[in-house]
């Protein structure tokens, strides 16, 4: 994972029920902070800026995952669109200049 960037576009995972989706990506960033080779960064966009904020149990392990030098980004058009920045626990706000150059340097897989 360490030559990784996830997009994160989503504040849960994959189509269906809201709260089966919170969960399964809630389980996914609980298993990607315990494994060695962690990813270069993570970027969230769109509705995935509110895994980095109060609202979502995800942004502890996205906490956690800043600190143990994962870069974690969020977008500054995002931010600014749903009014979280005053709630971010993690990340970093960024743009989309900063994804376009960990795209083309690392493989980008998308959670959505």
């Amino acid at each position: 994972m360490k030559n990784k960037v996830i997009l994160v576009t989503s504040d849960q995972l994959g189509k269906g029920e809201k709260e089966l989706g919170e969960t399964v990506l809630e389980t996914f960033f609980t298993l990607l902070k315990q494994r060695d080779d962690l990813p270069k960064a993570i970027f969230c966009m769109n509705q995935g800026v509110f895994t980095l904020t109060e609202k979502s149990l995800v942004s502890v392990h996205m906490k956690e995952l800043e600190d143990k030098g994962v870069e974690v980004l969020a977008c500054k058009t995002c931010v600014d669109y749903y009014d979280v920045e005053n709630i971010l626990i993690a990340g970093k706000i960024s743009g989309m200049p900063s994804f376009l150059d960990l795209a083309a340097k690392y493989e980008v897989i998308t959670i959505s």
